[in-house]
């Protein structure tokens, strides 16, 4: 539950109101899941786990090993399948996501493979009310971040991900490194939403 009187007064005045979506995202190794968590500490609506992890250890306990370029379609339109529930489950009020459908350009590209007509098409039927960027940081949050820091790509990771979003339509406000809560603060700001660390 949030600490802040005035934070939790704008949650609950947005409550009955039109959906407002907002997208946390960057590449691994960003601190999104901190971030996340400091969202849901906060009280502010958001989702927990962004689909594609568990979909992706799903995939990989069946074939034995990581995902290779020949798995990705399939695991993709899953993917996508689960980020469009996630967002026409959603009907009023303030909600963050742990990721978005134009995530999916960026993961694409990375492994050579063009657009699936699916994702072009949700992302033009389903949009987002302000994407936030989150630039990576030095340490490692996830098991599966291992992989990319083998083949240092991190750096490319992000920047296909970051141009999805442009590519979608989208003009991402970046979020530089820092602590959880300060970076908080500065999307609750840009957002005209109360600040959670102030009240407390």
């Amino acid at each position: 539950m949030t600490t802040n009187s005035a934070l939790a007064a704008a949650i609950e005045a947005a409550a009955t109101g039109d959906p407002r979506r907002y997208v946390i995202t960057g590449g691994p190794s960003s601190g999104k899941d901190d971030l996340i968590a400091a969202i849901h500490a906060a009280g502010i609506p958001c989702m927990t786990e962004e689909p594609g992890r568990e979909i992706y250890r799903k995939h990989r306990e069946r074939l034995g090993r990581h995902l290779r370029r020949e798995d990705r379609r399939e695991y993709s339109l899953e993917v996508l399948e689960a980020f469009i529930a996630e967002y026409a489950s959603h009907k009023h009020g303030i909600r963050f996501y742990n990721r978005g459908i134009p995530d999916g350009f960026g993961w694409e590209a990375f492994f050579g493979l063009r657009p699936a007509p699916q994702l072009e098409e949700a992302t033009r039927l389903y949009r987002y009310d302000a994407i936030f960027v989150l630039d990576p940081l030095d340490t490692f949050e996830d098991p599966d971040d291992i992989v990319w820091a083998k083949d240092r790509e991190i750096r490319r990771v992000h920047e296909l991900i970051v141009q999805g979003y442009y590519d979608a339509g989208y003009e991402p406000l970046f979020v530089a490194p820092d602590s959880a809560t300060a970076r908080l603060d500065f999307i609750c700001a840009n957002l005209r939403l109360p600040r959670p660390s102030r009240g407390r």
